[in-house]
């Protein structure tokens, strides 16, 4: 069985980029390794997927896979963005985070946001490939539903009347920002 080393400590991300990849796959933990995660300094969402992936694969002999992902709102600059989970950290959980940014666009009339995924995969040969998915929606007046993580009680997907939040796992996986960029990644690579 070949493996993947999955480049995440999240176990929600772990457990959605897992459900993605192919079944030949072993898929591997860095906690299972004990790898901490690099410090991300990069300036944008691709930046820091491959930041990611290039620590992790410097531990193992096989691919890797790394995801960097966040919520972007329009009528906050684009932020939280690449600050998502420093942003929850920051609060004390993610729960706190998105009663935050509830309370701070509570008088704004443009509510739309979109989630970002970078995922970075580096093969075993030692190429890099990254790519992008956006998933445009909005950010719903209250915190909705308790599945998913992370922002995904708060946004509501274009086009759906729920949060992510309020839908079941397999419905959510099916259209959201990391199978989006999965699928563009699946096309340019054989994984």
């Amino acid at each position: 069985m070949k493996k993947i080393l999955i480049g995440t400590h999240n176990s929600g991300k772990f457990k959605e980029i897992a459900s993605l990849l192919p079944k030949k796959y072993k898929k591997i933990s860095p906690k299972k390794l004990n790898i901490r995660s690099p410090k991300e300094t990069g300036k944008s969402f691709l930046s820091n997927a491959k930041i990611k992936v290039k620590f992790f694969s410097k531990f193992v002999d096989y691919g890797v896979i790394s995801d960097d992902s966040g919520l972007c709102i329009k009528a906050l600059n684009n932020r939280p963005g690449i600050y998502s989970a420093r942003l929850a950290k920051k609060h004390g959980s993610f729960l706190n985070a998105m009663k935050f940014i509830l309370e701070i666009i509570k008088k704004k009339k443009d509510r739309s946001a979109t989630f970002v995924c970078s995922l970075s995969y580096k093969s075993e040969k030692g190429v890099i490939t990254t790519v992008q998915g956006v998933l445009n929606g909005k950010i719903s007046n209250k915190i909705k539903g308790n599945k998913g993580f992370g922002y995904d009680p708060i946004f509501i997907p274009r086009g759906k009347t729920i949060t992510f939040g309020q839908m079941s796992r397999l419905k959510k996986m099916k259209m959201d920002h990391r199978f989006l960029a999965y699928k563009k990644l699946r096309k340019k690579i054989k994984i």
